[in-house]
């Protein structure tokens, strides 16, 4: 008998039992002789690489965390780790790993696309301007960081910055409505006619009278303070599909602005059906329960915006003033001063933050902040002040990162 057949002669003599009892000391032996010998820097990193593209997040975590114990320089351990935070949506610590990995590899440009898209994925458009224009600058044929460039300049009201950033990808993205309406909005407000009517004729050859069309045509509507035409355009758009996403939630913006609250509600409640995490929903349904004086109702929807989204300035404003009006000025200072953060160019929050101050008989920092609403007023160049309780003008429809 040859020395190989031998295991399977000697197992076959071995009694049930035992073979069970074998069974279950051998992962044992395996699990030692592995703690004698760990995987490598190599293996581990490639550990986690599977389990990142497989989904198994924890499992990659371990992997990448377990590599920078034996070596803290690994760029790429950081950027994926940073990834994983972004897939859990906890977008502040994915920037703390991705900083550092640009930190140890500023030559590489998708860990700046993915420092924008942390920054994008939380409404933070000017933050996510500079990393989004230096990957463009170092990889001007990446499509993906010119568009999400283009977008946020668009979000932040930069619109001549927009439209050149944006229309080199007319030849790729000419079929797409979102980019036609961008486009479109753009070169207008940017004073460009001729761009203009050409993205948005061919919007409207795109179209097609398409639901999504409707929602873009009444979108337009809404920018331009045509309420009625753009309640006719999302009319159009929800009875052609009643479960396109947005359309009743821009349906709601414009009741809003024609004091049609009940109807406004009624619109955000729909949207809340179709889309129940987007928290400009309850933003809007909050500004309305403080309008019509349901103060604790507002605070009960404010906060579940803030819950979906705590960047919204809108809800912290607004909650601040719910929250003075019932006469919790204390916690009326902690939210408007959390405004403030998000938006410190809005005089409107100043004017409210010196209304708290008073109550809490902090009067000179009181008069301070009144003397800032003042002179941030007067020096507006606005034709109209901008209101945080006008709510705000987001763009999710729009807002879409490309694939």
């Amino acid at each position: 008998m040859s020395s190989s057949a031998r295991p399977s002669a000697f197992l076959l003599r071995i009694p049930l039992a035992a073979l069970f009892l074998l069974a279950g000391t051998l992962p044992v032996r395996c699990a030692q002789a592995k703690q004698q010998a760990p995987p490598g820097p190599q293996q581990l990193f490639e550990q986690g690489e599977l389990a990142l593209k497989t989904g198994h997040l924890d499992h990659a975590e371990r992997s990448f965390r377990a590599l920078l114990a034996i070596d803290p320089q690994v760029a790429g351990a950081y950027a994926n780790l940073g990834v994983i935070d972004m897939r859990r949506k906890h977008f502040p610590q994915a920037l703390e790993m991705l900083e550092k990995a640009e930190h140890l590899a500023p030559q590489i440009a998708g860990i700046r696309l993915n420092i924008g898209l942390a920054h994008y994925r939380q409404g933070n458009y000017q933050a996510a301007i500079s990393p989004f224009a230096s990957v463009v600058r170092d990889a001007p044929d990446s499509a993906q960081a010119r568009y999400l460039l283009g977008l946020c300049y668009f979000f932040t009201e930069q619109y001549a910055e927009a439209t050149t950033t944006l229309e080199p990808l007319w030849p790729q993205q000419s079929d797409q409505l979102n980019y036609l309406y961008v486009m479109g909005i753009a070169a207008g407000k940017a004073h460009h006619p001729e761009l203009e009517q050409r993205a948005l004729g061919r919007l409207l050859e795109t179209g097609q009278n398409s639901p999504e069309f409707h929602l873009l045509m009444g979108k337009a509507h809404l920018g331009r303070e045509e309420y009625d035409e753009a309640i006719r355009e999302l009319g159009l758009a929800a009875k052609a599909d009643s479960k396109l996403p947005y359309v009743h939630f821009e349906l709601g913006l414009a009741y809003v602005k024609k004091q049609d609250f009940d109807r406004a509600r009624s619109e955000f409640l729909a949207d809340i059906a179709i889309e129940p995490d987007l928290a400009y929903d309850y933003d809007q349904i909050g500004l309305i329960n403080y309008l019509q004086q349901q103060d604790q109702e507002a605070v009960n929807n404010l906060r579940k915006a803030l819950v979906l989204d705590p960047h919204l300035a809108s809800s912290h404003f607004n909650l601040a003033r719910a929250y003075h009006r019932q006469g919790n000025a204390a916690k009326a200072l902690t939210e408007i001063e959390a405004a403030e953060q998000l938006d410190s160019n809005s005089y409107s929050i100043h004017y409210v933050k010196g209304q708290v101050l008073r109550s809490l008989g902090r009067t000179d920092e009181a008069q301070a902040e009144m003397r800032t609403y003042t002179r941030m007023a007067n020096n507006s160049r606005e034709k109209r002040h901008r209101e945080l309780e006008a709510g705000p003008a987001p763009n999710p429809e729009v807002a879409v990162e490309p694939k």
